[in-house]
């Protein structure tokens, strides 16, 4: 089978590291469909950077480039025209590697025809001692952009685009006769198509219906007019049609045009084009949701585990419309609890390599927004098909475990099932019976014994979280409300009570159980994973802490005290000492510090900024194919499993669990494909021996033999493939997650936008050598009071204490600080919110004590 390994180890055994296209067709022995395999193989690997085109035909290793000192990395832009380029660790020659440090700058004139975000080729033209690099771009490998999202304007030439993302430095022209989406461009490559879809240029084309496409985006529309007369200062999308060069800027054509800039809807409109988040469902995908069978035939209810009489409920936010878990609880007659998890079994509609599925990978996730969502899959599977609607028959994969009164899986079963949900509940419905609403308890009274078993088992399971160090950060999110015309009117705190609770805890038994089960059969599989904070990080959260306190209780940091060359070189001959940089070494952390930490600060004034920091210093959540654990939950394996309707990694691991629920030999019924195809198999979970046991299964783990511990990795889908899907999937969630962040930051704006001058009460969460962040302590809103808007004194930043002091005054503001500020001024390029201080001083200087 043709693969990226396969490729990139053959080019490494030829002359200089390079191979031609026809010569790697004509060594690999490739026929037919595996050419264009071979081709998108190619694009695929110049896209990562993992080959770099040194012609039309031929392609190399980048270590192996010709000049030493090229580099492949991402191209990010500054405004004022100047760019970074932060380097593909993997693109680097050794020696080279050895004296880079951090970014490499690129000046304008050196920008060549790159945009910002582009892969491109650099040539390091300067190293410094303390490892800062200069270079020259040589050619983007990638382009990042296909399309642009920007304001339309009128020239006395020719009409521009000045894009809204101020990364993009470069004005877009519109040539005469391409202002509109219906004009065409002759001998321009189409890739409005690409863009729709959320591809690039480079990609292998897809296939073309001569059906329209209709938007699928859930929720209400940005109103749009295909009768403007008047284009100025109208939101509009690009498409790319000539790339920049020395001499001349980037030329485009209109492909959509979405409105005013303030008009309601069109900052999610701007939000989805400008990360490129694709929302177009091609007809295909369409026609084969369209085509899912809406009844479930006899046979597929006759092999499937029945568990329609069970009262089953789903429990989810008033606003949801795709339903993909259900759950129940009961006691058995051992004492111990059943705990049962459904989830929607998409896999069984969405099959490998349909158009169905490669939009689900090229998608990688539903996004949503405050006020509609982005989905992975078409409405009609993940609105209907799919979700586990009341009172109507639906597949599901089923996960039931027997939990003792400590919280310890005692046994599993897995099995394809069919429910029947008995009701659609909500968070806010499941709390007040909890809470005793005596009519809300006389509504659901069939259910409520089951609710308070719910409640019970909840509590149990986050008490064993707790024993074994699991961190949990309650920290409150933003809400943004709406009035019945669709308008924002307020900013609120999310309120997390004991139904968001319950399922949380249930969601993460099933995916650790579904998990151990896979890891133990060394099937290959996809794991979400979480390593542990670098020291460096760690270090920089003790020191800002310590102001505060508090310590992680890590001890004595092992710092290791360095001076670059160029602060020796400065100092030479003034008498004074070279800086010391302070360089942390390896630090012993365990989530159990963090845990404890958290525990101390819960109620405290500064609890919040606290978790904040906390949070930061933690690493980012991803997908791997190799198990690295989950240092946050202190899990030694878990995955995601439990919402494949919105998540391509989850409905690859009910693929991988359907394929060995049908093979595993201990089912009876597997062989014959009838019956309840029901997994036997049961995992016995031995009891932590004391509190500090990170998981009752990494005993487990430890007691493999050496031949299980090392027998290759078996499974549906190969190693290399989940390699990519971890990659893709993981960039897809950070695309959404910073497109909902940014969203969100925007709508706090124009939220503030009324309200300049009036006054709030704010805490400093960050301090820079430019000023301090202040976030409004009720409405969650942040903004920066500039350094130079500070005009009582002189104040200068400390970095080794990262505060800011005045010369005269002493006044010092650091994070952590209350204060009140005033809505100064809203930047309306950066759309940022400038904050002034209105007390007439800060707060008294924190006194530094150890709590223990």
């Amino acid at each position: 089978m043709l693969s990226d390994a396969a490729i990139l180890k053959h080019i490494t055994k030829q002359p200089k590291r390079a191979a031609g296209y026809k010569q790697l067709v004509r060594e690999l022995g490739l026929h037919g469909d595996d050419r264009r395999e071979l081709t998108e193989h190619l694009q695929k690997l110049v896209k990562t950077g993992q080959l770099i085109p040194i012609d039309s035909d031929r392609y190399q290793l980048p270590q192996a480039a010709a000049n030493n000192n090229l580099v492949a990395g991402r191209l990010s832009m500054h405004r004022d025209g100047f760019g970074f380029v932060i380097p593909d660790s993997k693109s680097i020659n050794p020696n080279l590697k050895s004296k880079l440090s951090g970014d490499i700058f690129i000046p304008p004139h050196q920008i060549g025809n790159a945009m910002h975000g582009d892969l491109v080729l650099v040539d390091v033209t300067a190293i410094r001692p303390d490892g800062r690099a200069e270079g020259r771009i040589t050619r983007p490998i990638n382009r990042a952009h296909p399309t642009v999202v920007g304001i339309f304007h009128y020239g006395s030439r020719l009409n521009y685009v000045t894009p809204i993302d101020t990364k993009i430095t470069q004005e877009i022209l519109i040539p005469q006769g391409m202002e509109t989406p219906n004009s065409p461009v002759p001998g321009a490559p189409l890739l409005a198509d690409v863009a729709r879809s959320g591809g690039f240029p480079d990609e292998s084309p897809r296939k073309k219906s001569t059906k329209k496409s209709p938007d699928r985006v859930l929720g209400s529309e940005a109103a749009r007019h295909d009768d403007y007369t008047n284009l100025e200062s109208l939101v509009v999308d690009v498409e790319i049609t000539d790339w920049p060069s020395a001499t001349q800027a980037p030329r485009g054509k209109v492909i959509e045009l979405l409105g005013r800039e303030d008009d309601f809807g069109v900052d999610v409109e701007i939000t989805i084009r400008k990360f490129h988040l694709p929302h177009h469902f091609p007809a295909t995908v369409l026609e084969e949701a369209q085509a899912a069978p809406a009844t479930i035939p006899d046979h597929e209810l006759h092999r499937r585990r029945d568990f329609r009489p069970l009262p089953i409920v789903t429990i989810d936010g008033e606003t949801a419309r795709d339903f993909d878990d259900a759950v129940l609880v009961r006691m058995l007659p051992s004492n111990n609890f059943e705990l049962q998890v459904h989830i929607a079994d998409v896999a069984h509609y969405v099959t490998p390599g349909s158009a169905l599925d490669q939009e689900a990978r090229l998608r990688g996730t539903s996004v949503y927004f405050p006020d509609r969502a982005v989905p992975m899959l078409p409405l009609e599977l993940s609105t209907d098909i799919c979700s586990l609607r009341p009172q109507v028959d639906r597949l599901v994969q089923s996960c039931v475990m027997e939990i003792d009164h400590r919280g310890d899986i005692v046994s599993y079963e897995l099995a394809e099932g069919i429910i029947r949900s008995a009701e659609r509940m909500t968070y806010t419905a499941v709390n007040a019976v909890l809470e005793g609403d005596e009519v809300l308890r006389k509504r659901y009274a069939p259910l409520v014994a089951n609710f308070e078993l719910m409640r019970d088992l909840a509590l149990i399971l986050n008490r064993k979280r707790e024993r074994r160090g699991s961190i949990d950060f309650d920290l409150p999110e933003p809400v943004i409300e709406f009035d019945e015309f669709g308008l924002m009117k307020s900013i609120a705190r999310s309120e997390r009570n004991i139904a968001h609770r319950l399922i949380e805890e249930f969601m993460l038994a099933a995916n650790e159980t579904v998990a151990h089960h896979l890891e133990s059969r060394r099937i290959a599989s996809l794991y979400r994973i979480h390593e542990k904070p670098d020291a460096k990080r760690v270090y920089d959260f003790e020191t800002i802490a310590a102001t505060f306190g508090y310590s992680l209780g890590v001890g004595a940091l092992p710092i290791q005290r360095v001076q670059m060359k160029a602060d020796r070189r400065a100092s030479y001959g003034t008498g004074k000492r070279a800086r010391d940089l302070e360089i942390p070494n390896e630090v012993h952390i365990t989530p159990r510090m963090y845990q404890k930490l958290a525990e101390k600060i819960a109620g405290k004034p500064e609890e919040r900024i606290l978790s904040y920091l906390m949070l930061r210093s933690l690493k980012q959540a991803r997908y791997s194919e190799e198990n690295l654990g989950h240092f946050a939950l202190a899990a030694p394996t878990y995955t995601h499993f439990t919402s494949p309707i919105r998540r391509y990694p989850d409905l690859i691991v009910h693929r991988i669990l359907k394929d060995v629920l049908r093979s595993d030999p201990g089912n009876p019924h597997a062989s014959t494909g009838s019956g309840q195809a029901f997994s036997q198999n049961r995992g016995e979970m031995g009891h932590p021996s004391e509190a500090d046991t990170p998981s009752p299964w990494s005993k487990r783990r430890d007691h493999k033999t050496h031949r299980e511990e090392h027998a290759p990795l078996a499974g549906p889908i190969p190693l290399e493939e989940l390699h990519e899907i971890a990659e893709e999937s993981s960039q897809s969630e950070r695309r959404a997650d910073d497109a909902e962040r940014e969203l969100m930051e925007w709508k706090k704006v124009k939220f503030m936008q009324d309200r300049i001058g009036e006054d709030f009460d704010g805490l400093i969460t960050s301090v820079t050598k430019f000023g301090f962040f202040v976030e409004l302590t009720d409405l969650f809103v942040e903004g920066l009071v500039p350094l130079n808007t500070l005009i009582d004194d002189r104040y200068t930043y400390h970095e080794n204490t990262r505060e800011i002091i005045g010369q005269h005054s002493r006044k010092t503001y650091r994070i952590g600080d209350r204060l009140r500020v005033i809505v100064d001024r809203i930047d309306p390029v950066e759309k940022k919110i400038n904050f002034a201080v209105l007390e007439e001083s800060p707060p008294k200087p924190r006194k530094q004590r150890r709590h223990r």
